[in-house]
């Protein structure tokens, strides 16, 4: 084996440390971000060893070029079958790498300048499927509340419709974000960034909130525990993202019966973007809603005010479900993925 130049151990290093210390330092709290860049700088690498034929003696910032990486994405949308939005997402992650490559080195400041210039994939606007106040009022009235199960079901439908709080932000809530017995009663939720804001009650909401509590978090029950956890860990174990969409399935179905307005593959976003619309048909400003929805800049809220523009939250949604990056970086083995510490990904 070739012994790797010093550029190629320079990259490496700058792999390993952007992946497991700058970016869940600096860049993002988010485990789906983290996972995002741990997936595309895989993703990139092996299609430099597997396509390219590069072997870490070989290994050079040349292969950060705006033509190879042009040509990676029409690898990931050709050979991987990616859609639009995910090649977007893919390009964003590399993108960010090559910024953080170039401020730590002068010398690669040129790659992101480069990948800077690379344009989007052009995207088709799709349909939201939206809810009427109707299919909301429907949704209400199906969890059977005779059972313990159907009481919380309607507590977590409610507090997500009443507030609009990304799903994560609401099973994330502790008891000690909850402030019930004040002249506003409200919550506090922990958003993107890290970003703390408060959220009102409604006296419906409260009412019901204060049932849940006597019933799901008797006596002195812990501040820290969830305000919805799992059966199977307890209060200390917050309630699956995967177990409230497969309730709101389930509800749907029947909701649907009702009132055929209802999604039958509802997810809790749609009551998120739902609730929205509804503020908005109620004259809420869009300064008003931003605000109360968390996003960081008005232009995201309006993908919440056409029913026809597409949700930001499907580019995740899309994101292939690849294995992150392997735990140690390998300075001197002969492929290249385990030179640079990242995952071998498997052909499609």
């Amino acid at each position: 084996m070739k012994k790797s130049n010093e550029e190629a151990y320079r990259i490496a290093h700058y792999i390993h440390t952007w992946l497991k210390e700058y970016a869940p330092s600096f860049r993002s709290n988010s485990p789906h971000t983290i996972k995002s860049y741990s997936q595309t700088l895989s993703l990139f690498i092996n299609f430099l060893e597997v396509e390219k034929k590069v072997a870490p003696s070989g290994f050079c910032s040349k292969w950060f070029s705006r033509d190879h990486i042009e040509q990676w994405i029409l690898w990931l949308k050709n050979e991987r079958n990616n859609g639009p939005e995910t090649c977007n997402n893919r390009l964003a992650s590399l993108r960010a790498f090559l910024k953080y490559l170039g401020d730590k080195d002068i010398s690669f400041l040129h790659l992101s300048l480069g990948a800077s210039q690379i344009p989007r994939q052009k995207t088709m606007g799709k349909k939201v499927n939206g809810m009427s106040k109707k299919a909301v009022q429907a949704l209400m009235t199906v969890p059977d509340i005779s059972t313990k199960t159907g009481r919380r079901d309607l507590v977590l439908l409610i507090v997500i419709y009443s507030t609009a709080a990304r799903i994560d932000e609401i099973l994330s809530m502790k008891l000690k974000h909850l402030h019930l017995e004040t002249n506003r009663p409200c919550a506090t939720v922990i958003g993107k960034g890290s970003k703390i804001r408060t959220l009102y009650l409604l006296p419906r909401a409260v009412d019901h909130l204060k049932k849940y509590l006597k019933e799901f978090h008797t006596g002195k029950s812990d501040p820290d525990s969830y305000l919805f956890y799992s059966r199977n860990t307890g209060a200390m174990g917050k309630m699956s993202q995967v177990a409230v969409n497969k309730r709101l399935k389930k509800h749907a179905l029947y909701a649907h019966t009702i009132c055929d307005e209802v999604p039958l593959g509802l997810h809790a976003h749609q009551i998120r973007h739902a609730k929205a619309s509804h503020w908005l048909e109620d004259g809420m400003n869009i300064v008003q809603i931003s605000f109360l929805l968390g996003h960081a800049n008005i232009q995201t809220t309006m993908a919440y005010l056409d029913i026809t523009t597409e949700q930001e939250a499907k580019a995740l949604a899309t994101l292939e479900d690849e294995k992150g990056v392997s735990k140690k970086w390998k300075s001197n083995l002969s492929k290249l993925s385990l030179f640079c510490g990242v995952n071998e990904i498997q052909k499609k």
